[in-house]
């Protein structure tokens, strides 16, 4: 095995400044080193689906919504500035794993998987079977995903594990559970929208009912936590009870990567934590926005923020208990652990959730915070990231060359360098062809401290918007026209990359 003699420390030593050279060749020479002597780093990542890091303590939110999130952060890299490429599970989902931007993995519609040529350009196929390889999605469109890479995942949870209860036929009846909801249940009788068959439809709701009534939790004043892209329900505390027996179940060296459901809505936390935050918080109004169709009240925005931030501040506590399993087990002595979401969720500008073409903050600003195995102290770090840089620094870390298809960047504190020059984007495209050039689309790129928001297709014309997120941080000055100079030349940066992505078509 290869040592770092003092004639290379030394050597590191003179090109260091501000003490960021050294830990980064320190993580490149260990994950050589680690590749050599077979001693590959465990790996956990935990997606926390529609998380918005704006609406999290740890990154300055006024309500207290994650204290477990700031108890992990102690032994973590806490990255700032860090965006999902798209503003729901498809898009984001996809990048996470891959390692392509969407206008590349193609999976830009509701529901709609990596194209079919690039299935094997994945996380888990790129680890290779050196790695035991664990996925677990409660989410139907993740687990679209997962299902595309069955081949590279050596063991594949099902959805409706550690607890879920189903009040639909298909849930007890069919045993691919997604697959009967998509083509029975919703088809006969549909949730939601007027069902193929109004017999059945009524006839399976007097069951759902029925179903539903019998396990409805006294401790769940709003009803139970719904998966609503499958559909069933489910317990918060038992989520994190399956939790944390699978992740004492992981053999060495593994790599799992496990997608929840909360706090995607709806909102419902249990009686503890339904009280919270009776305070005097008010966010600022914000106009609405051109593109909502159906603006909600800035009354009923507050309620849906307030609702969200206490279902997070629930859900932060179930994960207290298994940042509690991870120090038993002595995880974080050996294992990188990975905490960050698809995406987020926005109560603003008319705006409820996150079905929108909008691409603000609160929507594609995610939280990343990344535990090295021994790391003891955090490390705050401020210069913009993206969703696609996940898979280039786990690939790294295990000591294996990154492929050209991936997109992204080696993230700074692993390995990489901060970058405030570079260019990041997010996209929202899911009225638009996924076999066709992006022509109905929004696209936000990041760089530095400025945003710039490109809508193109919804309206007669093309319009900008670009914001100083340094003091501009709620994006409510457009600078587009005043800043004459740098609108233009971030214009056609942004558009210089469009018309590569669509140089294809």
């Amino acid at each position: 095995m290869d040592k770092l003699n003092r004639r290379d420390f030394l050597k590191l030593a003179a090109l260091a400044s501000a003490g960021t050279i050294i830990p980064n060749a320190l993580l490149n020479l260990s994950a050589v080193n680690a590749r050599k002597s077979g001693a590959l780093p465990n790996v956990i990542i935990i997606v926390f689906d529609a998380m918005s890091a704006r609406n999290m303590s740890i990154y300055g939110y006024p309500r207290n919504t994650t204290p477990n999130f700031e108890r992990f952060a102690k032994r973590a890299n806490v990255y700032h500035s860090h965006y999902s490429t798209g503003n729901y599970t498809t898009p984001g989902t996809a990048s996470l794993l891959t390692g392509m931007y969407p206008w590349t993995h193609r999976a830009i519609n509701h529901g709609a998987p990596v194209a079919s040529g690039l299935i094997k350009q994945n996380i888990f196929s790129a680890l290779g079977e050196e790695y035991n390889r664990y996925a677990f999605g409660q989410n139907a469109w993740a687990n679209i995903f997962l299902d595309q890479f069955s081949a590279d995942i050596d063991r594949h949870v099902p959805m409706r594990s550690f607890g879920a209860i189903s009040p639909w036929v298909s849930g007890s009846i069919l045993n691919d559970a997604t697959l009967g909801y998509e083509t029975f249940d919703r088809f006969l009788f549909s949730k939601n929208d007027p069902p193929g068959s109004l017999l059945f439809g009524l006839a399976e709701r007097l069951y759902g009912f029925n179903q539903y009534k019998q396990v409805k939790s006294k401790d769940y004043p709003s009803g139970l936590p719904e998966v609503v892209t499958a559909p069933f329900y489910y317990r918060l505390d038992e989520l994190f009870d399956g939790l944390q027996s699978l992740c004492a179940e992981f053999k060495p060296p593994y790599f799992s990567y496990l997608h929840l459901y909360p706090p995607h809505e709806p909102y419902k936390p249990t009686r503890e934590y339904s009280k919270h935050f009776m305070d005097d918080f008010a966010p600022p109004v914000k106009l609405e926005h051109s593109l909502v169709t159906s603006p909600d009240s800035e009354k009923r925005l507050n309620g849906g923020r307030l609702s969200y931030d206490r279902f997070i501040a629930n859900l932060d506590a179930e994960f207290g208990r298994l940042l509690d399993t991870f120090e038993t087990l002595g995880i974080f002595e050996n294992s990188y652990v990975i905490l960050t979401s698809d995406h987020g969720d926005m109560f603003e500008r008319g705006q409820r959730g996150h079905s929108t073409p909008l691409l603000y903050d609160p929507v594609v600003h995610s939280p990343l915070l990344i535990s090295a195995p021994g790391k003891q102290s955090r490390t705050d770090i401020f210069s913009p990231t993206n969703s696609v840089d996940l898979v280039p620094t786990l690939l790294n870390l295990a000591g294996h060359k990154i492929p050209d298809w991936c997109e992204g960047n080696i993230l700074p504190g692993l390995g990489g360098k901060e970058d405030f020059e570079r260019n990041t984007f997010s996209m929202d495209a899911k009225e638009n062809s996924s076999f066709a050039a992006l022509k109905k689309a929004t696209i936000a790129m990041r760089k530095g401290k400025y945003k710039m928001l490109y809508y193109t297709g919804y309206e007669e014309k093309d319009s900008f918007e670009l914001y100083d997120l340094e003091n501009d941080l709620e994006e409510m000055h457009n600078l587009y026209v005043v800043s004459d100079s740098l609108s233009k030349t971030l214009t056609g940066e942004l558009l210089g990359q469009l018309q590569i992505a669509n140089k294809r078509f």
